[in-house]
């Protein structure tokens, strides 16, 4: 007598479905039916994926919203230029000049020997950077090589587009 394919199983989520185990070797069958019993079934299972999913959308949305409005205060409060581009880059790009731009201080004047005089010369290169696409280039970039990175973006031309993109 062979070995049954299809088992019906009761889900965690009290729902039963029958599930086609053909493709499982015959001795993995039943222990693979034990373990399906203790999870929901599909549909129970994507729906609270897509649930998790709106909640994380919300989340990512709420957090983008307080990282921009700090982006804009802080660009307001140290008089930085706004940024040119795509619509849909500007924001990306106060947000990560923001990050690079905290990240430094904090590397260069704050736990580095930078003074305040130091820094307002590298906030002037910073300034004349005004391509948004730049500074979502060097998102990932750590905080102390922005001084080289503004010296090498003021070698070319400021504020202009890669001709290499």
């Amino acid at each position: 007598m062979a070995v049954r394919t299809h088992w019906t199983v009761e889900h965690a989520c009290s729902h039963q479905v029958v599930h086609d185990l053909s493709g499982r070797p015959a001795d993995k069958r039943a222990g693979f039916a034990r373990w399906l019993a203790a999870k929901d079934c599909t549909d129970c299972w994507k729906a609270a994926r897509d649930a998790d999913t709106e909640s994380k959308e919300e989340w990512l949305a709420a957090k983008r919203a307080a990282e921009q409005e700090a982006a804009v205060a802080w660009a307001k409060q140290f008089d930085m230029p706004p940024l040119e581009g795509p619509a849909k880059a500007l924001d990306w790009g106060e947000r990560s000049r923001h990050q690079l731009m905290t990240a430094a201080h904090t590397a260069l004047v704050v736990e580095g020997a930078w003074d305040e005089a130091d820094w307002a010369e590298l906030e002037e290169k910073a300034r004349a950077i005004t391509r948004a696409g730049w500074w979502i280039d060097q998102r990932d970039t750590e905080g102390t090589d922005l001084l080289e990175l503004l010296d090498a973006a003021g070698e070319n031309d400021r504020g202009t587009e890669n001709p290499f993109r």
